[in-house]
Protein backbone atom coordinates (compact mmCIF):
# COMPACT_ATOMS: atom_id res chain seq x y z
CA UNK A 1 0.00 0.00 0.00
CA UNK A 2 1.24 3.45 -0.87
CA UNK A 3 1.45 5.95 2.01
CA UNK A 4 -0.29 9.30 1.77
CA UNK A 5 -0.95 12.41 3.86
CA UNK A 6 -4.16 12.01 5.83
CA UNK A 7 -6.23 15.09 6.61
CA UNK A 8 -9.48 13.48 7.73
CA UNK A 9 -9.33 11.63 11.00
CA UNK A 10 -6.76 9.78 13.04
CA UNK A 11 -3.60 8.65 11.30
CA UNK A 12 -2.60 5.05 10.83
CA UNK A 13 1.21 5.05 10.83
CA UNK A 14 1.43 2.11 8.42
CA UNK A 15 -0.78 3.95 5.91
CA UNK A 16 -0.11 7.64 6.44
CA UNK A 17 2.90 9.91 6.51
CA UNK A 18 3.18 11.34 10.00
CA UNK A 19 5.37 12.51 12.80
CA UNK A 20 5.31 10.20 15.81
CA UNK A 21 2.45 11.64 17.92
CA UNK A 22 4.25 11.28 21.26
CA UNK A 23 7.17 13.31 19.88
CA UNK A 24 4.80 16.23 19.26
CA UNK A 25 3.96 16.66 22.95
CA UNK A 26 6.08 16.73 26.08
CA UNK A 27 5.44 13.04 26.74
CA UNK A 28 7.50 12.99 29.93
CA UNK A 29 5.38 15.81 31.39
CA UNK A 30 2.07 14.28 30.25
CA UNK A 31 3.11 10.88 31.60
CA UNK A 32 4.07 12.50 34.92
CA UNK A 33 0.69 14.24 35.14
CA UNK A 34 -1.13 10.97 34.50
CA UNK A 35 0.92 9.03 37.05
CA UNK A 36 0.40 11.70 39.72
CA UNK A 37 -3.37 11.67 39.07
CA UNK A 38 -3.50 15.16 37.60
CA UNK A 39 -5.05 16.30 34.38
CA UNK A 40 -3.86 17.89 31.17
CA UNK A 41 -5.53 19.62 28.26
CA UNK A 42 -4.68 18.82 24.67
CA UNK A 43 -5.73 21.96 22.83
CA UNK A 44 -4.94 22.67 19.18
CA UNK A 45 -6.65 23.75 15.96
CA UNK A 46 -8.68 21.35 13.85
CA UNK A 47 -6.88 18.54 12.04
CA UNK A 48 -3.55 18.95 13.79
CA UNK A 49 -3.35 15.49 15.34
CA UNK A 50 -5.19 15.71 18.67
CA UNK A 51 -7.06 12.43 18.21
CA UNK A 52 -3.99 10.66 16.84
CA UNK A 53 -2.02 11.89 19.86
CA UNK A 54 -4.68 10.70 22.31
CA UNK A 55 -4.78 7.30 20.60
CA UNK A 56 -0.97 7.07 20.85
CA UNK A 57 -1.11 8.00 24.55
CA UNK A 58 -3.79 5.36 25.09
CA UNK A 59 -1.72 2.70 23.30
CA UNK A 60 1.42 3.59 25.27
CA UNK A 61 -0.37 3.45 28.62
CA UNK A 62 -2.15 0.19 27.76
CA UNK A 63 1.15 -1.37 26.64
CA UNK A 64 2.69 -0.56 30.03
CA UNK A 65 -0.12 -2.50 31.74
CA UNK A 66 -0.55 -0.12 34.66
CA UNK A 67 -3.67 1.54 33.25
CA UNK A 68 -6.60 0.40 31.13
CA UNK A 69 -7.36 3.25 28.73
CA UNK A 70 -10.05 3.62 26.10
CA UNK A 71 -10.71 6.49 23.71
CA UNK A 72 -14.40 7.32 23.26
CA UNK A 73 -15.71 9.78 20.71
CA UNK A 74 -18.91 11.25 22.10
CA UNK A 75 -19.64 13.63 19.22
CA UNK A 76 -22.76 11.62 18.41
CA UNK A 77 -24.42 12.94 21.56
CA UNK A 78 -24.47 16.44 20.04
CA UNK A 79 -27.59 15.45 18.11
CA UNK A 80 -29.45 15.22 21.44
CA UNK A 81 -28.71 18.79 22.54
CA UNK A 82 -30.85 19.64 25.52
CA UNK A 83 -32.42 16.18 25.70
CA UNK A 84 -30.62 14.24 28.40
CA UNK A 85 -32.86 11.21 27.86
CA UNK A 86 -31.11 10.75 24.48
CA UNK A 87 -27.74 12.38 25.19
CA UNK A 88 -26.73 10.42 28.29
CA UNK A 89 -27.47 7.01 26.73
CA UNK A 90 -25.52 8.06 23.61
CA UNK A 91 -22.48 8.96 25.74
CA UNK A 92 -22.75 5.76 27.80
CA UNK A 93 -23.04 3.68 24.64
CA UNK A 94 -19.97 5.36 23.09
CA UNK A 95 -17.94 4.69 26.24
CA UNK A 96 -19.08 1.05 26.43
CA UNK A 97 -18.17 0.52 22.74
CA UNK A 98 -14.77 2.13 23.30
CA UNK A 99 -14.01 -0.13 26.26
CA UNK A 100 -15.04 -3.13 24.17
CA UNK A 101 -13.03 -2.05 21.10
CA UNK A 102 -9.85 -0.82 22.81
CA UNK A 103 -9.67 -3.14 25.81
CA UNK A 104 -11.50 -6.18 24.46
CA UNK A 105 -13.73 -6.05 27.54
CA UNK A 106 -17.46 -6.60 27.08
CA UNK A 107 -18.54 -6.23 30.73
CA UNK A 108 -19.59 -2.57 30.47
CA UNK A 109 -21.41 -3.14 27.19
CA UNK A 110 -23.20 -6.19 28.61
CA UNK A 111 -24.16 -4.30 31.77
CA UNK A 112 -25.44 -1.36 29.73
CA UNK A 113 -27.41 -3.66 27.40
CA UNK A 114 -28.97 -5.38 30.40
CA UNK A 115 -29.83 -2.06 32.02
CA UNK A 116 -31.59 -0.90 28.87
CA UNK A 117 -33.68 -4.05 28.66
CA UNK A 118 -34.82 -3.70 32.28
CA UNK A 119 -35.61 0.01 32.02
CA UNK A 120 -39.24 1.06 32.30
CA UNK A 121 -40.18 3.76 29.76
Amino acid sequence: MEKFFNTSGPIIPAEHYSLPPLHRVDWEEVNHLIRTKRYFVLHAPRQTGKTSTLLAIMAELNAEGRFACAYANIEGAQAARGDETKGIPAVCSAIARAVHNHLNDERLKEWLDGLGKNRVP
